[in-house]
């Protein structure tokens, strides 16, 4: 079972999210795909994580990976210590009550029109979901593009000792090349920890 969490201002209609929901159905395992429209509300955004997780079915919770872009990564960090499985991280935010704080008020989503408010509360609520060290570092994958203009690829592979790492020299925050790293992603999710 494979959870992604979408980014900051982004949607299920991001690239990465895309090309992962398109493999997993390629790979005949659609019905273990889960990628939900995140409400900017972090509390919320993490309970719609947690019920997904709470209607799975015993076996497919014994096999949950939650995959996380930037700021899913923050919370697929969160959901990986409190659930005790494995996450693959991706070009993740380690420090968003920081990075965010500037972000608040009115804004719009990236894959549409949409406007939505990201409110100073939702800083304190950043706070309140920040893993300062992760614990068992075997059940985390760690994507970090060098060449990632938004977040610092230095602070992801500090925030991970231990980790499997594969750093990708260049790239973007939106990983261009993310299909090319599939296979390295599925062999992660499908190993045994």
């Amino acid at each position: 079972m494979i959870v992604y969490l979408h980014g900051f201002r982004s949607s299920p209609q991001s690239y990465k999210a895309r090309v992962m929901q398109q493999h997993m159905q390629e790979l005949g395992r659609a019905d273990e795909f889960f990628c939900p429209a995140l409400s900017p509300s972090p509390a919320e955004a993490i309970a719609q994580a947690e019920a997904i997780i709470a209607t799975a079915d015993p076996a497919q919770r014994a096999t949950l990976t939650v995959i996380g872009s930037s700021l899913g990564g923050f919370y697929a960090t969160w959901l990986a210590e409190k659930y005790a499985c494995k996450a693959v991280l991706l070009n993740p935010a380690v420090k968003p009550p920081r990075d965010l704080e500037s972000y608040v008020g009115v804004t719009t989503y990236y894959h549409s029109d949409e406007v939505f408010e990201f409110k100073a509360e939702y800083v304190a609520q950043l706070r309140a979901l920040a893993v300062e060290k992760i614990t068992r570092p075997e059940r985390y994958f760690l994507l970090a593009a060098t060449g990632d203009e938004v977040l610092d690829w230095r602070e992801m592979v500090a925030h991970y000792p231990g980790a499997k790492q594969k750093i990708i020299e260049g790239s973007d925050h939106g990983i261009a090349e993310f299909a090319d790293y599939l296979g390295l992603i599925m062999a992660f999710c499908d190993d045994e920890v």
